[in-house]
């Protein structure tokens, strides 16, 4: 299983797919780390449909986010706002991600 460099919380953009002209940004919610996927805040928005149930009664069409592959997303740099690559450095006894853009810690 691969390292993924992409965590929960992070600003990614969308660089391939539909909306990328749109240069499409948002919150990361879930990694998905077995399939190698990432849900995005307001990006890639399924309608699904929902059967009444006991915990939702009356049932009906939910709107939610699915997932994209992490290849299609590139964090953002949070100095420069735009797609950076990522790093590890060792400071003091920690291992951190650092941006290839800025230099910065994440």
């Amino acid at each position: 299983m691969a390292k993924l460099k992409i965590k929960t919380g992070d600003t990614v953009r969308i660089v391939t797919g539909k909306g990328r002209q749109d240069k499409v940004e948002g919150k990361v919610l879930r990694v998905l780390k077995e399939e190698n996927k990432v849900v995005v805040e307001g990006y890639n928005v399924v309608s699904k449909h929902v059967k009444p149930s006991a915990s939702n009664p009356q049932g009906g069409i939910v709107k939610k986010e699915a997932p994209v592959h992490i290849s299609n997303v590139a964090l953002i740099d949070p100095k420069t706002k735009q797609p950076t690559r990522v790093g590890f450095e060792v400071k003091g006894d920690k291992k951190v991600r650092v941006s290839k853009k800025s230099n910065q810690e994440l």
